[in-house]
């Protein structure tokens, strides 16, 4: 009886190699999987299945993983206000790992005996994919055709044409990675430091030029209404996206440290994610208290920092969840947004937790809770630590 292989598939070159490869030269019964986090549509999965079965894949399965995507990863990205960097919203890198735990549980279930990928020995992925399967499931033995024969794409194609499927495999001029949080848009000119990518690159093209004003509504943290009408955080996500991919809003590059050592640079078209923690950092500078401000910067960056190096598995993941969820109790409410070309801006929030209250005075107007002399004592006693210091050291 034949071992079988769970292969995630995509139904790019790499994964279509391996189809053929793992069957052929490996002699395994080969079972194709692809898990979809917002990334494509029906029509599209239907096609990635129809070229797994082509290729001779035994079984061909699409897992939805959208809900558990958003649940257990982007809630806590927008809790965080997480952007690598300052820039970059995790659109593709948080996405990897929630890939990988469906292929595992896929796994699981089909008691296969081999899981295999289609990743280069140069990338993030092939660490976030095999350390899954190294932590969860060790007895699970990794092939990885292309980063263990080290092939050259025409190997590739000139392999699949040798056995019979020629299809066409002219590579894209750019490399479009999809998904609900966001898409990377990776070329030549994002090798190099100093390189721009034309407008054509971009899946989106800019379609509106008036300004748009928009309001998301936040209950606890989560987003869920656009312009008054309720939705789910997902829907939102999707309809947020269409609004302002249309202006070309959340276009940016990021430079950043891969989880092997090197450098690398990609550009990204984030509308949705960039819009919504902007707007949700804007509600919390509104309704926490300084300090919890601070602390929730400090540990939501080590959050994004983790996931994005593949440490989902990490325990102190769940401490920091725990923390960044109490902190989102009283994080309700509207905040407006004006969408232009290539742009957006805050313009303001309304929640029934706003700590800037008029009760307590106005900044720069007046105080109603002390005087002014209350505040020359206060000073004072602010003071007094450095004017020992400097008494002590007026003649360092």
């Amino acid at each position: 009886m034949k071992q079988n292989v769970v292969l995630a598939f995509s139904g790019g070159l790499d994964t279509s190699f391996c189809v053929p490869y793992l069957m052929n030269e490996r002699g395994l019964e080969v079972h194709t999987v692809i898990v979809n986090t917002g990334g494509f549509s029906a029509e599209e999965a239907a096609l990635i299945e129809k070229r797994a079965l082509q290729l001779g894949a035994a079984s061909h399965t699409c897992i939805d993983a959208v809900d558990d995507y958003y649940t257990q990863g982007i809630r806590y990205l927008i809790y965080g206000n997480v952007l690598k960097n300052n820039t970059y919203p995790l659109s593709v890198s948080s996405e990897r790992f929630f890939q990988a735990m469906a292929v595992l549980n896929h796994v699981k279930k089909m008691g296969a005996d081999f899981v295999a990928h289609g990743s280069t020995g140069a990338g993030n992925d092939q660490v976030r994919f095999d350390l899954a399967f190294e932590v969860l499931a060790p007895q699970v033995k990794i092939i990885a055709p292309i980063r263990e024969l080290s092939l050259t794409r025409q190997q590739e194609i000139d392999y699949l044409k040798e056995h019979g499927f020629d299809f066409s495999w002219e590579k894209s001029k750019y490399s479009i990675n999809q998904g609900i949080w966001g898409t990377s848009v990776g070329g030549v000119e994002t090798l190099k430091s100093s390189g721009v990518l034309p407008e054509s690159a971009y899946p989106s093209q800019v379609t509106c030029f008036e300004p748009e004003h928009i309001t998301i509504g936040f209950e606890k943290g989560e987003p869920v209404s656009l312009n008054g009408e309720k939705m789910n955080p997902v829907t939102l996500i999707h309809k947020l996206h269409s609004i302002g991919s249309k202006f070309g809003i959340g276009r940016d590059v990021h430079v950043g440290d891969t989880i092997i050592g090197t450098k690398g640079r990609v550009a990204f078209e984030a509308p949705a994610p960039l819009m919504i923690i902007k707007a949700h950092h804007l509600l919390e500078k509104h309704v926490l208290t300084k300090q919890q401000l601070y602390w929730k910067e400090q540990l939501s960056n080590w959050y994004g920092q983790l996931l994005h190096e593949a440490q989902y598995l990490e325990p102190v993941m769940r401490n920091i969840e725990t923390f960044l969820t109490d902190t989102q109790t009283f994080v309700t409410g509207e905040v407006e947004i004006e969408l232009r070309p290539y742009h957006f801006a805050i313009l303001g929030c309304s929640s029934d937790y706003d700590l800037m209250s008029s009760r307590f005075g106005e900044y720069g107007e007046s105080n109603k809770s002390f005087s002014g002399r209350d505040v020359e004592g206060f000073t004072k006693v602010l003071a007094n630590p450095l004017k020992i210091y400097y008494t002590i050291h007026d003649n360092d």
